[in-house]
């Protein structure tokens, strides 16, 4: 059944040659630009429950992972943790970097950021208020300047329909350490105009970058709890640079995401692990699909990243531009009941089409909690129970691991 067109939103092309996107949103559709937001309970709950990033609060089951990865995907992050080593470090200081030219007064900087941006690869470049309320409660004394640049970069669609899979690995993590890298040229363009330029690496989050991305137009919240845009959906990389550079701050758009997933739910249906909620719920002030962590964690752990939320979503799939025009056509979800859509195969389970789902036992999702001084004190805990007491060997090797936690932050990841 054909639907009215209520509002078409207008986007440039993924490249910069390529002409401007027309995207039509349906009447049944229309929600809010951006996401339904509480600001007061924002604001109330980062200041007095912060967020913190998951390699702290959660870096149990970061270490935990290490010890469930296969080889090639234990092989290959070890690769990717090398390269992006450096990237980390080079942005981790970008703050303190002084302008290498007097700015010109007077002048707005937005479109020079933004060409140099997407010269550089970038398919979507949004400008917004950094809002410090989605800062990790470990950075809010790291991020200096008040102007967001939010930059997307897609990563490859052939490797992304293979998830799970090694390949969409590579795609994954390859996509952030190029993002890394384009950053920093991206950081001396802004330094060369006469501003500083810090870079929150894609590899080293400073926050919860959705919300940012979210006020600046640059897509909305998906009921897979990731950002959906106009050209790759959820397939990007995302990252922030912060600036005092004078620039035109974008606002938030609605695409009709907001209640094309309630009729979609197609990641729902679809995830393995059955970690996704149906219906919303208010969550930090935010209104949105509530991801079930617990569930989550251990099978992308354990089969190479998972991402099937990803991968079956028809945003990432065929574009926002072809969904929603197949949708005011004829009423429904592109794709949704296809195996071309839904289908997905995982290592050692086989093939799950529309309506098929693989089992998993209940241990499959015992994963540690907190963190790793308290992973590795329930481990000898464990241990001394088991043995009916502690060797001397093993308070030694307790003693020296603890030692290194409290050192470095940074748990063996061999173990």
């Amino acid at each position: 059944m054909a639907k009215n067109v209520h509002h078409v939103v207008s986007r440039p092309g993924l490249d910069a040659d390529d002409p401007a996107v027309e995207i039509p949103v349906a009447e049944d559709l229309v929600s809010v630009p951006g996401s339904p937001v509480r600001d007061r309970d924002v604001t109330f709950y980062s200041r007095e429950y912060p967020i913190e990033s998951q390699t702290i609060e959660k870096s149990a089951d970061r270490a935990w992972g290490w010890t469930i990865y296969i080889k090639d995907v234990f092989d290959y992050r070890k690769k990717h943790e090398k390269v992006s080593e450096p990237l980390i470090e080079a942005a981790a200081v970008t703050g303190e970097i002084e302008p290498t030219a007097s700015p010109e007064p007077g002048v707005d900087v937005t479109a020079s950021i933004r060409d140099r941006a997407r010269e550089l690869g970038f398919g979507e470049v949004g400008f917004t208020k950094y809002d410090r309320r989605y800062t990790y409660a470990s950075k809010k004394k790291w991020v200096k300047y008040g102007n967001a640049i939010c930059l997307a970069l897609e990563q490859d669609y052939s490797q992304t329909q293979s998830i799970p899979s090694l390949e969409a690995e590579f795609a994954h993590f390859g996509t952030y350490e190029v993002a890394g890298d384009l950053g920093l040229q991206l950081a001396d363009h802004i330094r060369s105009l006469g501003y500083h330029a810090q870079v929150h690496s894609p590899n080293d989050n400073s926050g919860a970058f959705i919300p940012i991305f979210v006020n600046a137009g640059l897509g909305q919240l998906g009921a897979n709890g990731q950002l959906l845009s106009p050209h790759f959906g959820s397939r990007a990389r995302l990252m922030i640079i912060t600036t005092d550079a004078p620039v035109t701050r974008d606002e938030a758009v609605d695409y009709g995401i907001n209640k094309f997933c309630d009729q979609c739910q197609v990641c729902v249906a679809r995830c393995p692990a059955r970690a996704l909620l149906k219906d919303k719920v208010w969550y930090r002030g935010v209104l949105k699909n509530k991801l079930i962590y617990d569930r989550c964690r251990p099978i992308m752990v354990t089969y190479e990243g998972c991402g099937i939320c990803m991968k079956v979503c028809p945003i990432q799939r065929y574009g926002m531009k072809p969904v929603m025009e197949h949708y005011i056509e004829t009423g429904d979800i592109l794709g949704k009941g296809t195996d071309n859509l839904e289908g997905y195969e995982i290592r050692e389970k086989g093939y799950f089409g529309p309506g098929e789902l693989p089992h998993f036992n209940r241990q499959a999702f015992e994963i540690p909690h907190g963190s790793k001084e308290e992973w590795l004190f329930e481990n000898f805990k464990k241990k001394v129970q088991e043995n009916g007491g502690a060797s001397t060997e093993d308070a030694e090797e307790f003693a020296k691991e603890l030692k290194t936690i409290v050192a470095t932050g940074v748990a063996r990841t061999d173990e």
